[in-house]
């Protein structure tokens, strides 16, 4: 075992339980969304500091291992990706102290019609599902199980691309409820970026595994 082995495990865990804190954070808005639950809601704003100190945490380490222990191959690949997997972490909690801003400025128990056209159920799991599957994919390094998050993310912008729809019918059918309504249709937009962000993850998964760069390979194939 190398010197630099305990750093990069040191690393590898400290991410996984910053990752394990926005999935619970995720966990609590569902909750505290279908049940008007104020006092989870304000838990999700809490637990918000503890997932910022983490990052820092985790781009102090990465620093430190790029300076003392000049890595290289595959350990260079895995501090250069934990750099962007925290920010996209630390960005999913965003979201998630967001959704839980919007619960507790308009603290109403949504119509089962809502939850059901919004499909925020099936938001919710999917995120949720994402997020644990990521978690194994980075404790096992499984990237075929860090692809199959990219699948689960496409429902997500389907439901997404419908919201504005959505939010227009049951204004109409719930002309008094139009806060709340516009309160769940936040809360689908910003589940969508918890979809992204959470693809973003994979794929720095699969660039420091496999030494493969994802981004933009979509755009390309379109332009080309």
């Amino acid at each position: 075992m190398s010197h630099l082995d305990p750093e990069i495990d040191s690393l590898k865990n400290t991410l996984l339980e910053m990752l394990e804190l926005v999935t619970s954070q995720l966990v609590k808005c569902k909750e505290a969304t279908f049940d008007a639950d104020a006092d989870l809601a304000k838990e999700v704003i809490s637990m918000e500091k503890r997932v910022n100190s983490l990052e820092l945490a985790i781009d102090k380490r990465c620093e430190n291992i790029l300076a003392l222990y000049n890595p290289v191959a595959t350990d260079l690949r895995f501090v250069l990706a934990a750099f962007k997997i925290s920010n996209d972490l630390e960005r999913i909690g965003d979201n998630a102290e967001g959704i839980a801003n919007f619960l507790f400025d308009v603290m109403e128990k949504a119509e089962d019609d809502m939850i059901e056209k919004f499909k925020l159920n099936m938001m919710y799991d999917v995120t949720i599902s994402m997020l644990h599957d990521m978690e194994e994919a980075m404790e096992n390094e499984d990237t075929k199980l860090a692809r199959k998050i990219f699948k689960k993310d496409d429902q997500l912008n389907e439901n997404n691309k419908n919201a504005s729809k959505t939010a227009a019918e049951l204004i109409e059918k719930y002309p008094n409820k139009i806060k709340l309504i516009l309160k769940l249709f936040s809360i689908v937009r910003k589940l969508e970026r918890v979809g992204d962000l959470t693809k973003n993850v994979g794929e720095e998964l699969i660039f420091h595994i496999e030494a493969k760069v994802l981004k933009h390979k979509k755009d390309q194939k379109k332009k080309k």
